[in-house]
C-alpha cells in the first residue's frame, strides 16, 4: 500500500471511531468495535495506532482539527473587531463542546501534563493571535500570555460544567455572564486614544513588536531596526510598564 493509501485508510478508521465516540462515548471506542466497524482486523488496527491509548490520542487530534476548521470559518465572517472576535470565539468554543460532548471530554477532560496533540497547540496559538490583535489595538489590560491562560481556563471550565448538566436543565446565560465578566476583566471598553492608559499602550507596542518579529527576516529587520539585545530589553521594559 502506498503512503497515500495508508493515510486514507488511517483517516477512514478515525472517521469510524469518531462515529462510535459520538454515539456511545469513549467506552464505545474499543479496539474490537473500531476494527469491526472499519472492516479491518485487530492486528491491522494495532499496526496503525499501537494500542487503544494511541487511537484515542489520534481521535483527540481529529476532534481538534474539526474544532479548528469550524472556528476558522466562523471567525473569518466576523467584523474586523478583535474584541468582538473574542466574544464570538468564546461562544464557538462552548457551542462545539455542547454539540460534541464526547469529543470535547476527550480533547479537554483527559489532559495529561506535557502531552498535547499538535492540533491543540494550534488551537492555543489561535487564541494567542486573537489576543495579540486586541493588544495591538490598545484594548488589552494584561499581558497576552496571562490573558490567554485566563480565557482558556474560563471557557474550558464553563463548557465542562455545562456538559455535566442535563440538556433540559442547562442555562446558557451562565456561559454568557461568565464570558462578559472574563472578557471585560482583560480588555478595555474603547480604543486607547490618549496617553492616560500607559499599561494598554505598553501592551500594544509589545504585541506589535512580537508580530513584527514573528514575520521573520527581512520583514522583521525592517520593522524593528534594533539589535536583538535592544529589542529584548525594550520588551522587558514594556512588560514591566504593563504590570
Amino acid at each position: 500500500m502506498t503512503d497515500e493509501g495508508r493515510r486514507a485508510a488511517r483517516r477512514q478508521v478515525l472517521h469510524v471511531a469518531a462515529e462510535l465516540l459520538e454515539e456511545g462515548g469513549s467506552e464505545a471506542v474499543s479496539t474490537r468495535a473500531v476494527s469491526a466497524a472499519a472492516g479491518i482486523t485487530a492486528p491491522a488496527l494495532y499496526r496503525m495506532f499501537d494500542d487503544k491509548d494511541g487511537l484515542l490520542a489520534e481521535l483527540a487530534a481529529y476532534g481538534f482539527e474539526r474544532y479548528l476548521a469550524e472556528k476558522r470559518e466562523a471567525l473569518a465572517l466576523t467584523p474586523d473587531d478583535p474584541v468582538a472576535d473574542l466574544y464570538r470565539g468564546w461562544d464557538l468554543h462552548v457551542d462545539f463542546g455542547l454539540r460534541h460532548p464526547a469529543f470535547y471530554m476527550l480533547m479537554y477532560g483527559t489532559v495529561r501534563p506535557g502531552r498535547r496533540p499538535p492540533a491543540a497547540d494550534e488551537a492555543h496559538a489561535l487564541l494567542v493571535r486573537l489576543l495579540r490583535r486586541v493588544a495591538e489595538a490598545g484594548r488589552l489590560r494584561i499581558p497576552v500570555g496571562q490573558a490567554t491562560r485566563v480565557i482558556h481556563a474560563a471557557t474550558t471550565g464553563a463548557t465542562l460544567a455545562l456538559i455535566g448538566e442535563a440538556p433540559s436543565q442547562r442555562d446558557l446565560t451562565t456561559s454568557a455572564r461568565l464570558r462578559d465578566t472574563v472578557i471585560a476583566s482583560v480588555t478595555t471598553g474603547e480604543l486607547v486614544s490618549s496617553g492616560s492608559d500607559l499599561a494598554s499602550r505598553a501592551l500594544a507596542l509589545d504585541a506589535a513588536l512580537e508580530t513584527a518579529l514573528t514575520t521573520g527576516p527581512p520583514v522583521a529587520e525592517a520593522a524593528v531596526p534594533l539589535r536583538a539585545t535592544e529589542t529584548a530589553l525594550l520588551r522587558e521594559w514594556l512588560q514591566h510598564l504593563a504590570g
